[in-house]
């Protein structure tokens, strides 16, 4: 959402004797001092105190929450990047305000639920931020063992440069935060960073003396020799020239940190050739010297750091108070299950996120090691028994998508990085070939046919299948860290795979399921992962503009009549089988004229085309089902949340609900799914007069998974104009249903739409650990190997926390004292329940600025009062808002009034 104007009538107050104006003049003392040290501009001061003042004179809470100086300080820092006029770091933000960056985001977390009105410019870097100071903090720790598995401790002996660890491990901690910084514009990007961090450890390693090396290290370095050269010759070649020809010929240190490391060998070699190499030309750093030094590096970080405004890395080193972060939860080694008292059981190493990335890339590389990037011979007989041979047409297609990917991933992640880009597209390409494979045979087993002409000549197919394996391997290097999908200028996340090979979400969305169903070796979280890509397709990026949904339902709407797509009642008969990518991408589409595929429904390989009048287009119902079921999972939980004293209120929303998607569809256009929900459950709830407001609903709205305050926050009114969800809702959603919202306030309604059925989960993990009902956090899963197994999960005693108990069945557990406890925990019902779990409403956020209403709830609860006294209170605030509520709006809600817009 575009950045807030600040209010416009609020003026500087005077204080401490200090005038309100322009310049130096705006604010008190504090202020100015603040100012002062940051070297802020008067724009910026401006607007940074009047948004104090609006704080201190419209939220007590922030007020009581934030000092002084900090709120001061956030402010500043808000203004100045909704004003792209940054004047200082991040870094030296937080040591103005004398408070960590942990804190900060916590901070600014605060003003964000109290006041709602940081822009999406803010929201955007504040995200950046994390990530950054996320990675990093990982990164660091990586580090740190790693370095401390390479380089013996400090000895009085050692007194040169070279030879003092001390000094090592803080040039080599420089020269890497410098090249990631100069070289890889993804600073969120774990993998590449750790690759890069191993280069640097392994330029490091071959500069120091063979006495500070732990084996294997020390004698991989014996020896190296460059071009028949001995180690104490080297100094007479320049450093282009050694490090190309290091890269080349000696790889043994490499390769012993990528065994330790479990880190693939070609990807760090690629990383060190096509990047690493050019990075230690344009910084200067030569082997003539000896190690780089560190004031030289140092200066070098300085003028990158202070360019890109943001958090100063060199603090790790002294573990800065700024830097402040709990590694404990992340570093704490867990034991598998003893097998009786006297064994001991080994001890497995920690699940950090570098480890968890790297394990997750192998599993990965281990499946696709038999593939091949061209096609196999059983998909060569496929091709062979079309009626038009399409493999030069496949195989030409991922020859272009390759180079336009190798360009858009080196424009995403810095051009260094391009071939990086490309190894990963071809990993893709293998997977993409044994996915087809799978299919097609799957194809033939069903319909007993083999002749897939018409199928494997649909070029939309083809690239949305490729985008599909190619978003896999991505997000398999990607996920580890940042389980969301972010949205900013340089992710590589989805929906970045659809732009690259230009297709549309709604014909992605086809190839999902059956994608998932012909790769058996995909690990829980990649079939999460893709999950959650069609849940994005179908709560919102299949309903932008120019998707290929609008003309089929458009097309089935002049075939059918209104009823069609998909009416709620069809929802209830379950499907005759699930259907395939097959049926997807031959059933009727938008323009026949242009699509490759013949407009028939497959019913074979190779069937005649029927008449367009006798179709039904087998995408677009399989779409409507699948978001009728997700809508109503989504709806179901809020209710479950907001409405649990009207329960009959549900099913009358969802008619609602579903009678806009059905027949008022063109208001989803360029929305989310999410916007229109929570629209139907206000206006039901205001022709009903249930007190509930629509701060209340987006409280309860982001308890929910995978939600993002832009859907409430930056919702389209009309075309180029966007603004909150009430604003929407007034202006755009009530107009359009409005005599259909007044309905339901007449003592006779209209008949209300079935509930649709909810199958299970066609993605559901076979293996995933079970949860026993009862509210207590005990799970029975599958018994595993310690620590991996041959489909790429995890072991559950790997992930065990240490306060839980596992017990491994079949195995010799030891002391029954153990079974008694976990008889006890079942048993329990002392155990504390979550607020949202007994149907109470949540709390609505205090001061969300939705309406013109202050509705923040200032009760509080005395120690002293029985349960009965608590809820004879609460029944008699409730009643007192209600009465103030009827008391401002007229009294007939059947009328036209009773809906009207309500002041912001």
């Amino acid at each position: 959402m575009p950045p807030k104007s600040p209010r416009r009538g609020a003026s500087s107050r005077p204080q401490d004797g200090q005038p309100s104006g322009a310049g130096n003049a705006i604010g008190d003392q504090d202020f100015a001092a603040l100012c002062e040290k940051l070297n802020v501009s008067s724009p910026v001061r401006l607007r940074a105190w009047q948004s104090y003042e609006k704080m201190l004179s419209s939220d007590w809470t922030l007020r009581d929450t934030l000092g002084k100086i900090e709120a001061l300080g956030l402010w500043l820092f808000i203004a100045s990047v909704n004003s792209d006029d940054a004047t200082f770091t991040f870094t030296e933000l937080l040591r103005a305000l004398n408070i960590s960056v942990s804190k900060c985001f916590g901070l600014l977390n605060q003003i964000d639920i109290n006041m709602d009105n940081l822009s999406t410019k803010v929201d955007n870097a504040v995200s950046k931020l994390k990530k950054k100071y996320q990675t990093t903090c990982h990164l660091y720790q990586k580090f740190h063992r790693t370095f401390d598995n390479i380089f013996m401790e400090q000895s009085n002996n050692w007194t040169t440069a070279e030879s003092n660890t001390s000094y090592i491990l803080k040039s080599c901690w420089l020269t890497f935060i410098l090249a990631k910084g100069k070289v890889l514009q993804m600073d969120d990007d774990l993998v590449i960073s750790f690759q890069l961090l191993l280069c640097v450890l392994e330029y490091f390693i071959k500069r120091s003396p063979s006495d500070v090396l732990k084996e294997p290290y020390k004698s991989a370095v014996n020896g190296i020799s460059v071009s028949g050269s001995t180690r104490a010759s080297r100094r007479g070649q320049s450093s282009n020239t050694w490090t190309s020809q290091l890269s080349a010929t000696d790889t043994r240190v490499i390769e012993a940190l990528c065994k330790a490391n479990e880190c693939p060998v070609d990807e760090v070699k690629n990383v060190y050739i096509s990047s690493f190499v050019d990075f230690l030309s344009s910084a200067g750093i030569s082997c003539i010297d000896g190690l780089p030094k560190v004031d030289v590096i140092s200066q070098q970080y300085e003028e990158l750091y202070k360019k890109n405004k943001d958090i100063d890395e060199r603090l790790f080193l002294d573990s800065d108070g700024t830097l402040k972060v709990d590694y404990q939860e992340s570093l704490e080694q867990e034991r598998t299950p003893r097998k009786n008292h006297l064994e001991e059981a080994p001890m497995i190493p920690p699940q950090t996120p570098v480890r968890a990335a790297l394990s997750t890339i192998n599993q990965l590389m281990n499946i696709l090691h038999s593939s091949s990037d061209e096609p196999s011979e059983n998909l060569n007989s496929y091709f062979q028994k079309c009626t038009i041979n399409p493999r030069t047409m496949i195989t030409e297609g991922v020859e272009c998508l390759g180079l336009v990917f190798r360009e858009r991933f080196a424009i995403a992640v810095g051009p260094a990085f391009a071939q990086i880009g490309y190894q990963r597209y071809k990993l893709g390409v293998r997977l993409h070939y044994r996915v087809m494979e799978s299919m097609l045979k799957s194809e033939e087993d069903r319909l007993s046919v083999q002749n897939f002409s018409r199928l494997l000549n649909n070029e939309t197919f083809h690239r949305c299948l490729l985008a599909c394996a190619v978003e896999v391997v991505v997000a398999t290097y990607g996920r580890n860290l940042f389980q969301g999908l972010a949205n900013s200028e340089t992710t590589i996340c989805f929906p970045w795979i659809l732009g690259v090979f230009e297709q549309k979400a709604f014909d992605f969305f086809k190839v999902i399921e059956s994608f998932i169903k012909a790769e058996p070796s995909l690990t829980k979280d990649m079939i999460k992962h893709l999950e959650r890509c069609e849940h994005m397709i179908m709560e919102c990026l299949a309903w932008q503009t120019n998707s290929p949904l609008y003309d089929l339902i458009r097309q089935s709407r002049e075939r059918e009549g209104a009823d069609h797509p998909e009416t709620s009642s069809t929802l209830q008969q379950p499907p005759q089988h699930n259907p395939t990518a097959a049926d997807l991408y031959l059933s009727p589409s938008r323009n026949l004229h242009k699509c490759p595929a013949p407009s028939a429904p497959i019913t074979n390989g190779q069937g005649p085309p029927t008449s367009q009048p006798q179709q039904r287009s087998t995408s677009l119902s399989v779409f409507y089902k699948k978001v009728y079921r997700l809508a109503y999972l989504r709806l179901q939980s809020l209710c479950n949340s907001l409405l649990s004293d009207h329960p009959e209120l549900e099913q009358i929303i969802w008619t609602l609900f579903q009678h806009t998607l059905q027949h008022e569809y063109e208001l989803m256009k360029d929305r989310h799914l999410d916007q229109i929900m929570m629209c139907s459950m206000y206006g039901i709830c205001k022709a009903k007069n249930i007190d509930l407001r629509f701060k209340t609903i987006v409280t309860a709205y982001k308890q929910l998974t995978n939600t993002n305050q832009e859907t409430f926050k930056h919702v389209l009114i009309r075309e180029g104009q966007h603004d909150s969800i009430i604003v929407f809702y007034n202006l755009v959603f009530m107009q359009k249903l409005k005599s259909n919202i007044l309905q339901y306030a007449s003592p006779r309604p209209p008949t209300l739409s079935p509930i649709p059925q909810i199958p299970k989960s066609p993605y559901r993990f076979p293996n995933s650990p079970l949860k026993i009902p009862g509210g207590n956090n005990i799970y029975v899963s599958p018994l595993r190997s310690p620590y991996k197994s041959s489909d790429g999960l995890l072991s559950p005693s790997k992930l065990t926390p240490r306060t839980r108990i596992l017990v491994s069945i079949g195995e010799s557990f030891g002391v029954s004292e153990k079974f008694q406890k976990i008889n006890q925990m079942v048993s329990s019902t002392e155990r504390p329940i979550k607020r949202h779990a007994d149907g109470a409403a949540p709390k609505p956020l205090k001061k969300l600025r939705f309406d013109g209403h202050d509705e923040a709830d200032g009760s509080k609860t005395l120690s002293s009062e029985s349960k009965f006294q608590q809820k004879l209170e609460e029944m008699k605030s409730a009643r007192s808002r209600i009465q103030r509520q009827k008391s401002e709006e007229s009294s007939d809600l059947k009328s036209e009034d009773s809906i009207k817009k309500e002041d912001e």
